[in-house]
């Protein structure tokens, strides 16, 4: 299944109302986000020493970041299903900047992003601090990114990423690219891990277009933001959480990820028509 993203959608005239919204709101997140990230910095300088990768406390910061800056927003997170709870990786259909606070304010986890955000100005620098993990989807380094992954998920960090490669309107969940599930083939972890799927749903403020949290293509991340910001009474999105899969009932990774999509997918479709 195909998708060409549609054009940036036109953005609706905001009201004084929905600009004094965005004024009480904006500086309360850009308070709670680059406080906390400031406080995450500080704590490093004796984390790193005396635990190394392990990241015991830091990670926590991350998470009540991100409930806080919901809680700011409006925005209500409804979760079904249970996060697992031993060593291994999650994935999830991707829809919008905001999976990343989300799917963060559950509980603690790093992202696995294309190294190209890690040279984003600002983004890159708070998903660098956060202990994103950075690669390449390319093939010829299998190898390099299974020793990364293996070497993260010894210390006990629980991996997410987004096997369709791109963020979309939010109304569909696009074909998984299999590349990075090699990964988990290794011999040190095929044996040992699990992946586990959930769904990402959102459901527009009433008044909005379906699309409303979409964020694709060549979208500004401002704009949206500030209708995000802007909404008297928002929406809500659902995470559902599948059943964990262990690596080893599963031959190679493209079956793997033919289940993981099935279930990512199954979990949208039913959100969505319930």
């Amino acid at each position: 299944m195909s998708w060409v993203p549609p054009p940036e959608p036109e953005r609706r005239a905001l009201s004084a109302a929905d600009w004094m919204r965005v004024a009480l709101r904006a500086p309360a997140m850009a308070f709670v986000v680059f406080g906390g990230l400031a406080l995450l910095l500080l704590l490093r300088l004796f984390e790193r020493p005396l635990a190394g990768m392990t990241r015991p406390v830091t990670p926590h910061i991350t998470v009540a970041v991100c409930r806080l800056s919901l809680r700011i927003m409006g925005l209500v997170v409804v979760q079904r299903g249970r996060l697992m709870t031993g060593r291994g990786a999650l994935v999830a259909n991707h829809a919008s900047w905001l999976d990343i606070f989300v799917l963060n304010s559950r509980k603690t986890l790093y992202f696995v992003s294309k190294s190209e955000v890690a040279s984003w100005p600002g983004i890159g620098w708070l998903a660098r601090a956060t202990g994103t993990v950075f690669i390449r989807r390319d093939r010829r380094q299998a190898r390099e990114q299974a020793k990364l992954f293996e070497d993260r998920l010894i210390y006990g960090h629980r991996l997410l990423f987004f096997p369709e490669g791109t963020s979309t309107d939010g109304l569909r969940v696009l074909p998984f690219k299999t590349t990075l599930f090699a990964a988990f083939f290794s011999d040190r972890l095929q044996h040992e891990i699990s992946l586990q799927a959930v769904s990402v749903v959102y459901f527009a403020p009433q008044g909005q277009p379906a699309d409303f949290y979409g964020w694709w293509g060549d979208m500004s991340f401002a704009p949206s933001l500030v209708d995000v910001l802007a909404q008297r009474r928002q929406g809500r999105v659902e995470l559902i959480y599948h059943d964990p899969q262990r690596v080893d009932d599963f031959p190679n990774r493209k079956t793997l990820a033919a289940k993981l999509e099935e279930q990512v997918r199954s979990g949208f479709d039913a959100a969505r028509h319930n």
